[in-house]
């Protein structure tokens, strides 16, 4: 069996220059060629195969094609998370000028792989310890390291939503009016979020990039702390929370290459807000209110009154996921529409539910809530409903 008979090409020289790769790998890996086989892609030009070893393990290939990957921020940001204390794959070879890596498996269950949507009581823990890395990953920040999510970068990301989602998906065209208020609400969009702290962003942190690692126990992993609420807090679920569940295996985290040095409260939205899971809002509020009260405790909602109000902080989170649920939305519609990956643009609507949720909070968000009701082709929302800010 040729050992790549399982994985498909569709370039015939790469194939033929990663079976030359593969086997000059070190012979102590003991890598079973004939094992390799598809193990995940992703939304951008990088695939992963799992191949197995003699030593009963496994190792997972990066196939990252030069032209369309840089992995050096991926090389770059794996090593900025091991030093917070943060379980990432070990890169154990790697091949720069032809785009091949050999990792580490942390093995096949994401978190989003068991959870069950009807029972968010029964993954708090596991949300706990999502914090915690979080946590370490903010605490580890510096200034000047990784890119700036600056005005320039949210722009950018925020221009995906007309251009890709309104125009090409709904092939909606905005009159004179309508693109004055999509430009009002952007900029609201960039100033509240360009107001907040800046750490280290991963810029994907949700469940379907948190692994849960099989007999795996990372030496340096950051101790859960807080993995129950305060002494005597009660939860939305009826009793103390510290009766319902203890601490959780540190979990692994992926697809970090993108990060960024930027808003606070953006991991905590990508987190509570996914893009293929919707949680209740009594959940997000309990998970997001544990990650406050961690994060004050270790002096990062020393910003304005965040440290006294949660209420304070929590409108910053929504702002934040604001610009995040039309990025995305605009992300989607593009890999449906340019890249041939129609299954993302099947979860656009749980986007359109987030944008609309939120700009039906905000008085200054009306008429771009109006905007996106016309683009759905629904009753536009009249008045201000009560609880409104």
């Amino acid at each position: 069996m040729p050992p790549t008979e399982a994985v498909s090409w569709s370039d015939a020289q790469r194939k033929s220059r990663f079976d030359h790769w593969l086997a000059a790998l070190p012979a102590e890996l003991g890598l079973l060629p004939g094992t390799l086989r598809p193990a995940s892609a992703d939304a951008s030009f990088r695939r992963y195969l799992r191949i197995d070893s003699s030593a009963g393990t496994s190792c997972i290939v990066m196939d990252a094609p030069p032209e369309h990957e840089n992995c050096r921020p991926f090389v770059q940001v794996a090593q900025l998370m091991r030093d917070a204390g943060l379980l990432v794959p070990d890169i154990l070879a790697w091949d720069e000028p032809q785009g091949f890596m050999l990792l580490s498996d942390l093995g096949h269950q994401t978190l989003l792989d068991v959870i069950d949507p009807a029972d968010p009581q029964a993954h708090h823990a596991q949300y706990m310890a999502a914090l915690d890395s979080l946590l370490a990953w903010q605490l580890a920040s510096r200034p000047g390291v990784l890119p700036p999510y600056d005005e320039a970068l949210l722009r950018r990301e925020l221009q995906l939503f007309p251009d890709w989602y309104l125009q090409k998906h709904k092939s909606f065209e905005l009159g004179a009016d309508q693109a004055q208020t999509l430009h009002k609400a952007f900029d609201s969009i960039v100033k509240r979020n360009l107001a907040a702290p800046s750490v280290y962003v991963h810029r994907d942190f949700m469940p379907r990039n948190l692994m849960i690692p099989k007999g795996i126990v990372h030496p340096h992993a950051p101790p859960l702390r807080g993995s129950l609420p305060p002494e005597g807090a009660d939860s939305p679920w009826g009793g103390p929370a510290a009766n319902r569940s203890g601490p959780a295996q540190q979990l692994g985290v992926l697809d970090f290459q993108d990060a960024v040095y930027g808003p606070i409260t953006y991991d905590v939205a990508s987190l509570m807000r996914d893009a293929f899971l919707t949680w209740e809002e009594d959940f997000v509020i309990d998970v997001t209110v544990r990650y406050w009260e961690k994060a004050r405790k270790a002096g990062l909602m020393d910003f304005e009154d965040w440290h006294s109000d949660f209420g304070a902080f929590y409108r910053a989170v929504e702002w934040m996921g604001l610009q995040r649920h039309l990025k995305v939305a605009g992300i989607f519609a593009r890999l449906t529409l340019r890249d041939g990956k129609p299954k993302y643009l099947a979860d656009a609507p749980r986007f359109i539910h987030y944008i609309r949720n939120t700009t039906h909070r905000y008085r200054e968000l009306g008429p771009f809530l109006k905007l996106i009701d016309q683009v759905e082709g629904l009753e536009a929302a009249s008045g201000f409903a009560f609880g409104r800010l």
